[in-house]
């Protein structure tokens, strides 16, 4: 992850000590390590796959409220979320987080009656600071969503939130943290702690066939679905302190101009509690999601045919089925929301962030939402502020890197709108970078799959720029091959060759 090379982030693992070591490059965790090297902090990523490659590169990729939680009664969660939204879109990423208008459709046999759904949504609207919001005909709601479901459609709720790339979220972070000076590592396992005095002082971690000990002041667990697991090698008696829950998507390509141009999202209800959605999404129609107890092994987790099958029958609920049936799957994706341990189903369950101190003093930071991530990174780094000799936590938001100057992007190469536009929405400010080596070799801005906005030039800054280990890493963390489904054998062996060529030694 520029800047620096992928061999001076070894070199800097093993030579240097660290205030701060972050285990995990998901969301939370790149999230810590940016906002403690903000503050100046000597610090060190590390995440045993690729950054973003777990839960952060597998949500509902909205940046959002919570319409339900109000139903929960989690007033102070929604009013959280909605300040975070608004730094996000205005202030820290807003290439990466963009308004939509959410229909939330109410039919005759409907678990919601339409005062109730009013009166909440106001209440909604009025934490979020917006000024769309109530009920809507029917016969304005199918002018927004075509193909919305029109049989005992009484009316639909209106209000806004915001849709966003959790992947190139989670990659801006890590780089905002490379940038103020951490050293980030992806494909670094920890496998051991090192312990001084019954206290946590580093890890040892396993990277490219070699074991680097590390030396920490303070380390933060952030590992996800692993995070007792890695509390398990500070205290082989540590118990569980976590559930988890499988989330499923599905995306559809849609089967017209009109279709793929949906002018809201819809949340879906199913009971009193559970929702899902339809997202229009990078020109594909984004649905979900499941809600189960997983209790396997995370990295196991998978799509099986009976969650594809959930996923669309929980869509037409409010969506004409023509345009969901299984021929218009491209693309799926499991992730696991991470919980603090309970009981009950986990529909039900808080989306609350427990931290908790070890017996070595290690943090360990469990569940939350994509929407707060800020918040929960500087709450982490307030609870470790005395050990790391910090005096305040800075609370301002600032700009993540590409997030600056998007009204005067000044690209090397004179190209269509379409792809400017795709490479803004992905790299905001950081796109000329993203051109610059096709000034030499114009074949980089030849499509790395026909139909695709996602450009050569992509994998060789991916490979250069943004730590790319893997054909894989790019396909599906990096571009939005995958979610289109455009990730062939002949896209990913092209993409091999280009990254061959152009990885720096």
């Amino acid at each position: 992850m520029a800047p620096g090379s992928r061999a001076d982030s070894l070199s800097a693992l093993g030579d240097r000590p660290f205030d701060l070591l972050v285990i995990g490059g998901g969301i939370i965790g790149a999230g810590v390590a940016a906002a403690a090297a903000h503050h100046g902090l000597a610090v060190a990523l590390v995440d045993r796959g690729d950054f973003g490659g777990a839960t952060s590169s597998s949500s509902s990729k909205l940046i959002h409220g919570g319409l339900r939680y109000l139903r929960l009664g989690d007033v102070r969660l929604v009013r959280e979320a909605h300040e975070e939204r608004r730094y996000l879109m205005n202030v820290v990423a807003p290439h990466l987080v963009h308004q939509i208008p959410f229909l939330l459709p109410l039919y005759e046999d409907g678990p919601h009656r339409p005062y109730v759904v009013q009166t909440g949504i106001a209440v909604y609207s009025t934490l979020a600071r917006a000024r769309l919001n109530g009920l809507v005909s029917p016969a304005r709601a199918e002018r927004m969503v075509p193909g919305l479901r029109a049989e005992g459609l009484r009316k639909c709720g209106l209000y806004v939130d915001c849709w966003t790339n959790d992947s190139r979220l989670t990659l801006a972070n890590v780089r905002a943290a490379a940038e103020s000076g951490a050293t980030v590592l992806n494909y670094a396992e920890v496998v051991a702690l090192r312990l001084e005095r019954g206290r946590v002082s580093g890890a040892e971690i396993q990277v490219d066939g070699h074991v680097i000990p590390v030396r920490a002041r303070t380390v933060v667990n952030a590992s996800g679905p692993w995070l007792d697991g890695v509390r398990r090698l500070e205290d082989p008696a540590a118990g569980k302190s976590i559930r988890l829950s499988k989330g499923v998507h599905v995306l559809v390509e849609p089967q017209s101009e009109s279709q793929r141009t949906w002018s809201a999202a819809l949340t879906i209800p199913h009971d009193k509690v559970r929702v899902s959605f339809a997202v229009p999404w990078q020109g594909m129609l984004l649905l979900g999601t499941t809600d189960a107890l997983y209790e396997g092994d995370p990295a196991a987790v998978r799509v099986e045919e009976a969650d594809i099958e959930q996923v669309l029958a929980e869509a037409a609920v409010a969506v004409d089925r023509a345009l969901i049936g299984r021929d218009r799957v491209r693309a799926t994706y499991a992730g696991l929301r991470v919980l603090p341990g309970g009981d009950g189903v986990t529909t039900n369950a808080r989306r609350e962030t427990v931290y908790m101190r070890g017996s070595g003093g290690m943090l360990s930071v469990a569940g939350g939402k994509l929407t707060t991530y800020r918040r929960i990174a500087l709450d982490a780094l307030e609870a470790i502020r005395s050990d790391l000799g910090l005096h305040a936590v800075d609370r301002r938001p600032w700009p993540l890197p590409g997030a600056s100057g998007l009204d005067r992007v000044d690209l090397p190469l004179d190209v269509d709108p379409p792809l400017r536009s795709h490479l803004r929405g992905l790299y905001g400010s950081l796109s000329a970078e993203v051109l610059a080596p096709a000034l030499e070799d114009p074949s980089l801005l030849e499509p790395l799959s026909p139909g695709s906005p996602d450009i050569a030039a992509q994998a060789v800054y991916a490979a250069g720029s943004e730590s790319a280990q893997t054909a894989e890493d790019v396909v599906r963390r990096r571009t939005t091959l995958a979610l289109r489904g455009r990730a062939g054998p002949d896209v990913i062996s092209r993409i091999d060759a280009l990254m061959a060529q152009r990885t720096p030694a």
